[in-house]
Formats: C-alpha cells, structure tokens, sequence
C-alpha cells in the first residue's frame, strides 16, 4: 500500500518568497552559517555528559543500590531526552553542522540512545515535517485507537478518559520505540515504498537495527547486569524508571506543538490539494510555546520554537531565538496565524484540555 498522494498548492500570497528572502538576507547580516557553531559543541557535550556519566556511575557500583541510584535513573533520563532534542534532532535534518559528514555521524547518537536513524528521518523528516497534521500520513498524530488526536479519527468510549491515560502511554513511548516500534515500522515503510524512496532496503536496514540495538542493548542493560553487583531486578526497573522520565519530557515538547484545539486537521485523500501552500500550512499546524525562557529554549533544544523549526528545519535550533521576530513580523503582515504567546505549562494544560475535547463525544446537530 502506497502512501496517498496528496499536493499542496503553490503560495500565491508571497509569504513565502518574502519569509525565506528576510531570512537570508538576516544571515547574510550577521554572517553566521544557517548550521551549528560552537554552541552546539557544548550542548553536545553537556547532554551525553547527563546521560553517560550516571550509566558510568551505575554501571560500575558508584551508586549502591540505595537512593542515589534512582536519582542516578532519573538523570540518565534527563539525559536521554536531551540527546534526543539538542543533538541527534538537529543532525538528522542536516543543521547540527555544515559539514554533512559531522550531521551524519552525529545523527548516530540517536542509533548509540536505542532507535534509529535511517527511519527516525523517514518519519520525522518526510511523513511528519511535509504533512503536519495531516491523518494517514503524519503517524505524530496516529497511535493507533489507544488515542484520538484528530477530530477527524474515530471516537471510541474510553476516549472519554485519554486526557488521564494519555500520560502513561507518553511514559512508555521512548521503550515501545526501541523494543517494538522500530521492528514494526520497517515493513511498514517498505510497504508504502518509502524506503527504496530513502535509498535502502528492508534487508540493509534490518542489518543496521540488529547492529545497532545489540550495541545498545548491551551497554545499558548487560554491562550493569555483569558489573554493577546490583541485582537483575533493579537494572530492569531503573531502566524503565529513564525511560518514563524521558518519554514524558519528549511527549510533553512536541505533543503541544501541534495538538491543540486551534491547530487544523486535514485527512489524507488520495489525488487531493491541501488548502494551503508548505509553509502556510505549517503555521496553521504548529504553535511555539515557553519562548520567553531562554533557559527552557536552550534544554530542550530550542523546540519550544516549533514554528521556526517547521518552516526551517534545516536551520540549527541555536538560531531559533533571532530569527523568531523575524517571522512573527511577516505572519502578522500577511494576516497569518503567529501563536506563541503561552508558557510551558500553558500550554500542557491546553493540550490536556485538547484531549479531553477529543474524547467526548460529538455534539448533536438538531
């Protein structure tokens, strides 16, 4: 089964052409590349610091078996998240450098966290950046019927209730991910074509998954289990403990981004035109959030800036901050939705709210 074909219409307003010029006119100005510099260096550092130095600290017997080692889980959770928002994000669209070889071996830190890279950038890349919202293609918003994030899904009755579950299953993503998801999405995607389209094969990928998982795997479960003295048990609970912290932190920045009751849904039907053009349509698909932190913007990878992200996800996340008036300027010139006015925790409860909208049922018409 192919992927429905669906077209977005050409901008006819200018947005686009005036948006994109002002941008390269902004970094013409400032003479700074579009990609990473030496903050990203940093960032990188930091963040696998968060992350390996506690596995060190757990593998090796450091932390006993006492308090110190869940506070230990805690942070190797921090860490994994942080991996996944300031550095494997920005090298698997190309940002993180100039350089293509620095993007493509930094892209790897997603492959060395437990998932995977070639069909990280299937999804995220091309299903989700190219069809943001859009039901049968951005699998963002499909997770199956366990949930309903678009009111053009069917309601089912424990819908009612997501706003309370849904956390738990956020808790669980980055472990189904590694463990099931990953398996799964390969004859997926071989089925919709999207791998010979990104230059592989189910065989080649499968490969790459085996050689890269048994890496992972091995490191932050066996290699505990061997030298820490700590029983098996409690590597296995820790374990989950991480992956609870950083899938809640990762589903709590991007779920927001773009489930919210003011975005637009569109389903996907085959041989149909968008209503909008590429970029105007991500404006009306995504929200920023917790912008005026520059704290929160530079933890969680600057994604908080999701608007400046999904028009130009090839520009590095430490550039979000100045180019953001720029495009908030042009927006509102041409009458173009701009939301970026709500904090982090706003916005948290917007998106709950949003679910629970969701999951009542439809009012009737008389």
């Amino acid at each position: 089964m192919q992927i429905p074909a669906m077209r977005f219409p050409r901008d006819t307003s200018g947005f686009t052409s005036t948006l994109r010029a002002r941008i390269d006119a902004h970094f013409a100005a400032t003479g700074r590349s579009k990609q990473g510099d030496w903050r990203m260096v940093v960032k990188t550092v930091v963040m696998f610091a968060l992350f390996f130095a506690p596995w060190a600290f757990i593998t090796f017997g450091e932390t006993g078996g006492g308090v110190l080692f869940w506070i230990t889980e805690i942070v190797m959770g921090l860490g994994l998240a942080g991996i996944g928002l300031n550095v494997m994000h920005d090298a698997n669209h190309g940002a993180y450098s100039s350089n293509p070889k620095v993007n493509r071996w930094m892209g790897h830190a997603i492959d060395l966290i437990g998932a995977n890279a070639p069909l990280w950038k299937i999804q995220h890349n091309v299903l989700h950046h190219t069809f943001t919202n859009v039901d049968g293609l951005d699998e963002d918003i499909d997770a199956g019927a366990i949930l309903r994030f678009s009111p053009n899904q069917k309601r089912r009755w424990f819908h009612r209730f997501q706003h309370i579950y849904a956390w738990g299953f956020y808790a669980i993503m980055t472990l189904f991910w590694i463990t099931t998801k990953d398996w799964l999405s390969v004859g997926k995607y071989q089925k919709k074509g999207l791998l010979e389209k990104s230059g592989t094969t189910r065989g080649k990928l499968f490969g790459y998954l085996a050689g890269w998982k048994a890496l992972h795997f091995g490191y932050i479960l066996v290699l505990p289990m061997i030298f820490s003295g700590l029983p098996v048990w409690q590597i296995l609970v820790g374990w989950l403990v991480m992956h609870g912290v950083a899938g809640l932190l990762l589903s709590a920045i991007f779920q927001p981004a773009h489930v919210m009751e003011h975005h637009a849904f569109e389903p996907a039907v085959a041989g149909t035109t968008l209503p909008n053009d590429p970029l105007i349509h991500q404006l009306t698909t995504t929200a920023n959030f917790g912008v005026g932190s520059g704290v929160f913007t530079w933890l969680v990878g600057g994604l908080n800036h999701q608007i400046e992200h999904h028009l130009f996800p090839n520009i590095c996340h430490v550039h979000f901050r100045s180019i953001a008036p720029i495009v908030k300027q042009t927006a509102e010139e041409f009458g173009l939705p701009y939301r970026s006015q709500t904090t982090f925790l706003e916005a948290l409860r917007l998106h709950t709210r949003m679910l629970r909208s969701l999951g009542r049922p439809e009012p009737s018409v008389a």
